[in-house]
């Protein structure tokens, strides 16, 4: 049964469209999809999101309950499906997050500062924008700051 030569992105690949339509049947977006080997054994983590509505642990184990059949046939290992929300302060993994979690507290380390005579780092505010061009848009208590995708070091949503 057990599989040596397994392609997690190709798995990943092939289950997307499977987490995408079951999650968004139940409101939520998918904003994570992990496949991973930890100490021999394969995991499924899917982490769901809503703006209007918090993911609760019965929406986990509906979405988990709805997901397992269709997976099984997909996925050519024994794995463990965990099914859950980012958390309050979820590390930002992907350009897409910033546009799910639009209007949401964020905080951003940059590799060089933006404002020189300050040198600071770090930026806490509010998510206005993004895009592939222009990059973050964020409403700092000092204004709007605009900061270019490849000087964020990383971000991280701040909990409210």
């Amino acid at each position: 049964m057990e599989h040596k030569n397994i392609n997690k992105f190709d798995i990943i690949e092939k289950i997307t469209p499977v987490v995408e339509n079951t999650a968004m049947r139940y409101g939520f977006i998918p904003i994570e999809t992990d496949f991973s080997k930890e100490s021999g054994r394969w995991f499924l983590r899917i982490y769901l999101y809503s703006k209007e509505k918090p993911v609760t642990l019965d929406d986990c184990e509906n979405i988990s309950r709805s997901l397992s059949d269709f997976l099984d046939e997909l996925i050519p290992v024994k794995y463990n499906l965990e099914v859950s929300s980012p958390g309050l302060d979820r590390k930002i993994k992907s350009d897409k997050e910033y546009i799910i979690f639009e209007g949401k507290l964020v905080n951003v380390k940059l590799k060089k500062p933006i404002d020189k005579t300050t040198g600071e780092k770090h930026l806490t505010g509010r998510i206005k924008n993004f895009s592939e061009n222009e990059g973050l848009m964020l409403e700092t208590e000092n204004g709007t700051v605009i900061i270019p995708k490849e000087n964020i070091q990383k971000s991280q949503l701040e909990i409210e």
